[in-house]
């Protein structure tokens, strides 16, 4: 086995292991309220870190199954980059716009930043699902 192709499994598994975890530690976050700006910068500072965390594991894979000559898996790595970057400048905006409206005590923050913590939840599983699959058939 090329060292390339060793540094693909690694990242792989770095990939794999960063999605789960986050995952498994977003749901347990959804027994907050989600009422006060604390729960909020929390909950956007887990998400925030997710997306980094994903966006770099991701490049990282992406780049070495390139180099092991595994272009399906490097594509679809880049794919995964590219989505927690676009989840990214997607999620946190809208959840620092609605946790400086849950601390102006607006009406309709609370239920649309738990809408957005479940829908980032949602994501993050299907991606987990996409990356379990591919292994499990592109991998062969």
């Amino acid at each position: 086995m090329s060292a390339a192709m060793i540094a693909a499994l690694v990242f792989t598994v770095a990939l794999l292991v960063t999605t789960a975890y986050f995952v498994m530690g977003s749901i347990p976050l959804l027994v907050l309220k989600h009422d006060t700006p604390l729960d909020a910068r929390f909950v956007r500072g887990f998400f925030n870190t997710y997306y980094v965390a994903a966006f770099v594991s991701a490049t990282a894979t992406s780049i070495s199954f390139a180099l092991a000559g595994r272009a399906g898996l490097a594509a679809g790595a880049a794919v995964l980059a590219l989505i927690a970057l676009g989840l990214r400048q997607k999620v946190i905006p809208k959840m620092d716009s609605l946790g400086a409206e849950i601390q102006s005590n607006a009406m309709d923050a609370i239920p649309g930043f738990r809408r957005t913590h479940i829908a980032a939840i949602l994501f993050n599983v299907v991606q987990l699902v996409a990356i379990v699959w591919s292994l499990t058939t592109l991998g062969r």
